[in-house]
């Protein structure tokens, strides 16, 4: 049978029988796949280094006949190994792997899986503030759904105005113009725009005010991410 090769993050993994595993992988060409990794949890199996969590690796394998294929080689790529030398990011980790492969359909675009690389790369990095990734994510989410929101127009349909202030509707999704003073001003619609254009978290760590724009800004993210 044909062997095809790509390259693949672990979503999922359960153990089968005495030594094998099945997965849940994400890839770039062919979405999930779930195949079975034969022998992988004995001493000397060859597989087992390129299946790792956190971890992005190249891969071969075989497709069933169903929604099952064989693993038939692994090499590692990197293991950012720096997140699970800390609970709170292998935790967060975890809790972002969960949130895609529960949100995601068995041929996901090719996007989820740069999104989960480039969550790994942020994790990896200690300077890189966890409620940052965590909002950030949830946006990436929001961006792959189809649903960002209106960036550049007002309720009433004009360009949005660096000197004014707004609210935001969260029925109609738009922002709407408060002379008297709303919560967001032209920096908070900024980092909007930086977020939603897929600017990783390595980068918008370096903004300046970046703790005060989350704090304002992430409800905003997470109200969208609830029609995702």
């Amino acid at each position: 049978m044909k062997q095809l090769v790509t390259t693949a993050i672990v979503l999922g993994r359960t153990d089968f029988g005495e030594a094998d595993r099945i997965l849940t992988l994400l890839t770039p060409e062919y979405g999930k796949l779930r195949v079975v990794a034969k022998g992988v949890r004995r001493v000397k199996s060859k597989l087992a280094g390129g299946i790792e969590l956190f971890s992005v690796s190249h891969i071969t394998f075989i497709k069933g006949r169903g929604d099952m294929g064989t693993l038939s080689s692994t090499r590692l790529i990197k293991h950012y190994g720096v997140i699970v030398q800390d609970i709170e990011r292998t935790m967060t980790g975890y809790e972002l792997i969960k949130q895609l492969n529960k949100l995601t359909e068995d041929e996901p675009e090719a996007g989820y899986f740069e999104l989960l690389q480039q969550s790994f790369e942020a994790l990896n990095e200690p300077i890189v503030p966890l409620p940052l990734i965590r909002t950030w994510f949830t946006a990436q989410l929001v961006r792959l759904g189809g649903h960002t929101p209106n960036l550049h127009t007002d309720s009433n349909g004009q360009k949005l105005d660096a000197t004014m202030q707004y609210d935001f509707d969260t029925e109609k999704q738009t922002f709407v113009p408060h002379p008297d003073g709303g919560r967001f001003t032209a920096n908070h619609i900024k980092f909007l725009r930086l977020i939603f254009a897929g600017n990783t978290p390595n980068v918008l760590a370096q903004v300046q005010g970046i703790g005060a724009l989350l704090t304002a800004c992430s409800p905003l993210i997470e109200i969208r991410g609830q029609f995702n």
